[in-house]
Protein backbone atom coordinates (compact mmCIF):
# COMPACT_ATOMS: atom_id res chain seq x y z
CA UNK A 1 0.00 0.00 0.00
CA UNK A 2 1.46 3.11 -0.85
CA UNK A 3 2.31 6.41 1.66
CA UNK A 4 -0.35 8.12 -0.12
CA UNK A 5 -3.13 5.78 0.22
CA UNK A 6 -2.24 5.02 3.94
CA UNK A 7 -2.01 8.86 4.32
CA UNK A 8 -5.80 9.34 2.51
CA UNK A 9 -7.03 6.58 4.81
CA UNK A 10 -6.07 7.45 8.39
CA UNK A 11 -7.20 11.19 7.60
CA UNK A 12 -10.38 11.21 5.80
CA UNK A 13 -12.15 9.70 8.79
CA UNK A 14 -10.60 12.93 10.88
CA UNK A 15 -11.78 15.31 8.57
CA UNK A 16 -15.14 13.43 8.42
CA UNK A 17 -15.71 13.26 11.92
CA UNK A 18 -14.81 16.96 12.63
CA UNK A 19 -17.41 18.10 9.25
CA UNK A 20 -20.12 16.20 11.50
CA UNK A 21 -19.51 17.35 14.88
CA UNK A 22 -19.24 21.02 13.76
CA UNK A 23 -22.36 20.20 11.93
CA UNK A 24 -24.05 18.77 14.93
CA UNK A 25 -22.67 21.94 17.23
CA UNK A 26 -24.05 24.21 15.14
CA UNK A 27 -27.44 22.22 15.45
CA UNK A 28 -26.85 22.13 18.94
CA UNK A 29 -26.18 25.94 18.91
CA UNK A 30 -29.49 26.87 16.85
CA UNK A 31 -31.67 24.15 19.30
CA UNK A 32 -30.06 26.43 22.46
CA UNK A 33 -30.67 29.90 20.69
CA UNK A 34 -34.00 30.15 18.22
CA UNK A 35 -33.15 33.87 18.39
CA UNK A 36 -30.53 33.24 15.60
CA UNK A 37 -33.16 32.20 13.62
CA UNK A 38 -31.17 29.31 11.94
CA UNK A 39 -34.82 27.41 10.29
CA UNK A 40 -34.55 30.90 8.34
CA UNK A 41 -31.34 30.08 6.81
CA UNK A 42 -32.22 26.66 5.38
CA UNK A 43 -29.76 24.49 7.50
CA UNK A 44 -30.75 21.47 6.01
CA UNK A 45 -29.37 22.13 2.49
CA UNK A 46 -25.88 20.55 1.63
CA UNK A 47 -25.64 23.88 -0.51
CA UNK A 48 -24.10 27.06 1.15
CA UNK A 49 -23.20 24.76 3.84
CA UNK A 50 -19.43 26.69 4.59
CA UNK A 51 -20.73 30.29 4.44
CA UNK A 52 -23.56 29.61 6.53
CA UNK A 53 -22.30 27.64 8.74
CA UNK A 54 -19.84 30.57 9.31
CA UNK A 55 -22.93 33.30 9.35
CA UNK A 56 -24.70 31.31 11.90
CA UNK A 57 -21.67 31.12 14.41
CA UNK A 58 -21.17 35.02 13.85
CA UNK A 59 -24.36 35.69 14.46
CA UNK A 60 -23.97 34.19 18.06
CA UNK A 61 -21.07 36.44 18.32
CA UNK A 62 -23.11 39.72 17.61
CA UNK A 63 -25.86 37.84 20.02
CA UNK A 64 -23.90 38.03 22.76
CA UNK A 65 -21.68 41.03 21.79
CA UNK A 66 -23.80 43.58 19.91
CA UNK A 67 -21.24 45.85 19.10
CA UNK A 68 -21.09 47.68 15.64
CA UNK A 69 -18.04 46.21 14.95
CA UNK A 70 -19.88 42.64 15.31
CA UNK A 71 -22.60 43.97 12.89
CA UNK A 72 -20.49 44.96 10.28
CA UNK A 73 -19.01 41.61 9.87
CA UNK A 74 -22.58 39.42 10.15
CA UNK A 75 -23.63 42.04 7.94
CA UNK A 76 -20.08 40.81 5.34
CA UNK A 77 -20.89 37.80 5.77
CA UNK A 78 -25.22 37.45 5.20
CA UNK A 79 -23.79 39.39 1.80
CA UNK A 80 -21.28 35.78 0.75
CA UNK A 81 -24.07 33.16 2.29
CA UNK A 82 -26.63 35.62 -0.35
CA UNK A 83 -24.32 35.00 -3.15
CA UNK A 84 -23.92 31.55 -2.36
CA UNK A 85 -27.82 31.29 -2.39
CA UNK A 86 -27.95 33.12 -5.89
CA UNK A 87 -25.67 30.52 -7.48
CA UNK A 88 -27.50 27.50 -5.32
CA UNK A 89 -31.08 28.70 -6.95
CA UNK A 90 -29.85 27.77 -10.10
CA UNK A 91 -29.16 24.28 -9.56
CA UNK A 92 -31.06 21.66 -10.65
CA UNK A 93 -32.36 18.73 -8.78
CA UNK A 94 -34.71 15.92 -8.68
CA UNK A 95 -36.79 17.91 -5.83
CA UNK A 96 -36.36 20.82 -7.61
CA UNK A 97 -39.19 22.41 -6.90
CA UNK A 98 -39.22 22.23 -2.87
CA UNK A 99 -35.14 22.65 -2.50
CA UNK A 100 -35.91 25.82 -4.45
CA UNK A 101 -38.10 27.23 -2.38
CA UNK A 102 -36.11 26.88 0.41
CA UNK A 103 -33.43 28.60 -1.56
CA UNK A 104 -35.75 31.46 -2.45
CA UNK A 105 -36.91 32.10 1.23
CA UNK A 106 -33.50 31.47 2.61
CA UNK A 107 -32.09 34.38 0.19
CA UNK A 108 -35.38 36.96 1.08
CA UNK A 109 -34.93 36.53 4.67
CA UNK A 110 -30.82 36.93 4.07
CA UNK A 111 -32.47 40.16 2.44
CA UNK A 112 -34.68 41.09 5.47
CA UNK A 113 -31.27 40.40 7.61
CA UNK A 114 -28.90 42.75 5.46
CA UNK A 115 -31.77 45.57 6.01
CA UNK A 116 -31.59 45.34 10.05
CA UNK A 117 -28.55 45.06 10.15
CA UNK A 118 -28.11 48.74 7.99
CA UNK A 119 -30.64 49.80 9.99
CA UNK A 120 -29.02 49.17 13.54
CA UNK A 121 -26.09 50.53 12.55
CA UNK A 122 -27.50 53.95 11.09
CA UNK A 123 -27.60 54.96 14.59
CA UNK A 124 -24.20 54.89 15.42
CA UNK A 125 -21.46 57.65 15.09
CA UNK A 126 -18.51 55.60 15.48
CA UNK A 127 -15.84 56.46 12.28
CA UNK A 128 -15.49 53.01 12.16
CA UNK A 129 -19.63 52.39 11.18
CA UNK A 130 -19.56 55.84 9.03
CA UNK A 131 -17.38 54.34 6.93
CA UNK A 132 -18.66 51.53 6.28
CA UNK A 133 -22.14 52.72 5.51
CA UNK A 134 -20.33 55.14 3.10
CA UNK A 135 -17.63 52.75 1.01
CA UNK A 136 -19.79 49.86 1.06
CA UNK A 137 -23.23 51.69 1.34
CA UNK A 138 -23.23 54.59 -0.65
CA UNK A 139 -24.70 56.51 2.10
CA UNK A 140 -23.82 60.65 1.85
CA UNK A 141 -24.69 61.53 4.99
CA UNK A 142 -22.05 58.62 6.56
CA UNK A 143 -19.50 60.25 4.60
CA UNK A 144 -19.90 64.08 5.67
CA UNK A 145 -20.41 62.68 9.09
CA UNK A 146 -17.03 60.91 8.79
CA UNK A 147 -15.70 64.29 7.10
CA UNK A 148 -16.70 66.21 10.16
CA UNK A 149 -14.39 64.07 12.36
CA UNK A 150 -11.43 64.37 10.22
CA UNK A 151 -9.46 66.95 12.97
CA UNK A 152 -10.49 64.63 15.92
CA UNK A 153 -8.70 62.33 17.79
CA UNK A 154 -11.16 59.85 16.46
CA UNK A 155 -9.86 59.68 13.56
CA UNK A 156 -5.73 59.41 14.66
CA UNK A 157 -5.34 56.06 13.94
CA UNK A 158 -4.13 53.85 11.20
CA UNK A 159 -6.66 52.38 9.73
CA UNK A 160 -8.92 55.82 9.82
CA UNK A 161 -5.98 57.66 8.14
CA UNK A 162 -5.93 55.04 4.92
CA UNK A 163 -9.92 55.91 5.29
CA UNK A 164 -9.79 59.16 4.49
CA UNK A 165 -7.37 58.79 2.65
CA UNK A 166 -9.51 56.84 0.20
CA UNK A 167 -12.09 59.46 0.34
CA UNK A 168 -9.61 62.40 -0.78
CA UNK A 169 -7.35 60.59 -3.76
CA UNK A 170 -9.65 61.60 -6.59
CA UNK A 171 -9.84 65.15 -5.64
CA UNK A 172 -6.30 66.09 -3.21
CA UNK A 173 -3.07 64.25 -4.51
CA UNK A 174 -1.02 65.82 -2.00
CA UNK A 175 -3.18 65.60 1.18
CA UNK A 176 -4.15 61.93 0.20
CA UNK A 177 0.06 61.12 0.34
CA UNK A 178 0.29 62.98 3.74
CA UNK A 179 -2.75 60.80 5.00
CA UNK A 180 -1.56 57.92 3.57
CA UNK A 181 2.20 58.31 5.46
CA UNK A 182 0.71 59.32 8.19
CA UNK A 183 -1.36 55.94 8.62
CA UNK A 184 2.14 54.80 8.38
CA UNK A 185 3.33 56.97 11.22
CA UNK A 186 0.17 56.04 13.56
CA UNK A 187 0.46 52.05 13.14
CA UNK A 188 2.33 49.97 15.49
CA UNK A 189 4.65 46.91 14.84
CA UNK A 190 3.76 46.93 10.94
CA UNK A 191 0.11 45.99 11.59
CA UNK A 192 -0.83 48.45 8.66
CA UNK A 193 -3.16 47.74 5.98
CA UNK A 194 -0.98 46.76 2.75
CA UNK A 195 -3.31 48.92 0.57
CA UNK A 196 -1.48 51.73 1.19
CA UNK A 197 1.69 50.48 -0.07
CA UNK A 198 0.02 50.30 -3.42
CA UNK A 199 -1.35 53.17 -2.91
CA UNK A 200 1.84 54.88 -2.64
CA UNK A 201 3.41 53.28 -5.24
CA UNK A 202 0.25 54.01 -7.74
CA UNK A 203 0.27 58.08 -6.94
CA UNK A 204 4.10 58.25 -7.04
CA UNK A 205 4.70 56.72 -10.29
CA UNK A 206 1.68 58.24 -11.88
CA UNK A 207 3.66 61.73 -10.89
CA UNK A 208 6.52 60.54 -12.61
CA UNK A 209 8.48 59.76 -9.63
CA UNK A 210 10.21 56.56 -10.56
CA UNK A 211 12.68 56.03 -7.18
CA UNK A 212 9.52 56.71 -4.83
CA UNK A 213 7.27 54.27 -6.65
CA UNK A 214 9.96 51.45 -6.92
CA UNK A 215 10.81 51.96 -3.33
CA UNK A 216 7.02 51.29 -2.38
CA UNK A 217 6.46 48.65 -5.03
CA UNK A 218 9.53 46.84 -3.23
CA UNK A 219 7.82 47.43 0.09
CA UNK A 220 4.31 46.17 -0.82
CA UNK A 221 5.74 42.94 -2.25
CA UNK A 222 7.07 42.37 1.73
CA UNK A 223 3.41 43.03 2.40
CA UNK A 224 2.21 39.82 -0.18
CA UNK A 225 1.12 42.62 -2.44
CA UNK A 226 2.14 42.16 -6.09
CA UNK A 227 2.27 45.34 -8.16
CA UNK A 228 4.58 43.73 -10.16
CA UNK A 229 6.65 41.02 -11.67
CA UNK A 230 10.96 41.54 -11.26
CA UNK A 231 10.58 41.95 -14.89
CA UNK A 232 7.95 44.72 -15.15
CA UNK A 233 9.84 46.16 -12.91
CA UNK A 234 13.20 46.46 -15.24
CA UNK A 235 10.87 47.88 -17.87
CA UNK A 236 8.91 50.09 -15.58
CA UNK A 237 12.01 52.04 -14.32
CA UNK A 238 15.21 50.85 -15.94
CA UNK A 239 17.20 51.70 -13.40
CA UNK A 240 21.15 50.85 -13.64
CA UNK A 241 22.00 47.79 -11.17
CA UNK A 242 23.65 50.50 -8.86
CA UNK A 243 20.85 52.68 -8.57
CA UNK A 244 18.48 49.43 -7.64
CA UNK A 245 21.20 48.45 -5.13
CA UNK A 246 20.83 52.12 -3.40
CA UNK A 247 16.65 51.62 -4.10
CA UNK A 248 16.61 48.63 -2.36
CA UNK A 249 18.51 49.39 0.92
CA UNK A 250 16.33 52.54 1.05
CA UNK A 251 13.01 49.73 1.06
CA UNK A 252 14.72 47.98 3.76
CA UNK A 253 15.29 50.77 6.07
CA UNK A 254 11.59 52.10 5.55
CA UNK A 255 10.68 48.58 6.03
CA UNK A 256 12.56 47.54 9.23
CA UNK A 257 11.08 51.06 10.81
CA UNK A 258 7.50 50.28 9.52
CA UNK A 259 7.88 47.02 11.08
CA UNK A 260 8.99 48.40 14.34
CA UNK A 261 6.52 51.42 14.42
CA UNK A 262 8.81 53.68 14.13
CA UNK A 263 7.96 54.81 10.41
CA UNK A 264 8.44 58.18 9.47
CA UNK A 265 7.87 60.01 6.46
CA UNK A 266 11.19 61.78 6.81
CA UNK A 267 12.82 58.68 6.10
CA UNK A 268 12.12 58.58 2.34
CA UNK A 269 14.85 61.04 0.30
CA UNK A 270 13.16 63.99 -1.03
CA UNK A 271 16.09 63.47 -4.06
CA UNK A 272 18.22 60.72 -5.64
Amino acid sequence: MSLLKLTLIVILPLVLMGCFENKNNTDKLCDSYPELNCTKLNTHDGQCRLPRTDLIWHKYDTYKEPTDANRIKEYQLVTLYRKCLANASQIQTFDSSKRAEKRVEALLFSAEEQERLIEDLKVSATPETLYFLWSQLGDEDAKRTFLFMEDTRSLETSEMQYNLATIYIQRDVEKTLSLLNRSLELASDGNVKPEVFESLASIHYKRKEKEKAYIWTKIAEQHEIAVATGRELQLLYGFDNTKYEKLDKIADNIESAINSGKYRRQLMPSSF
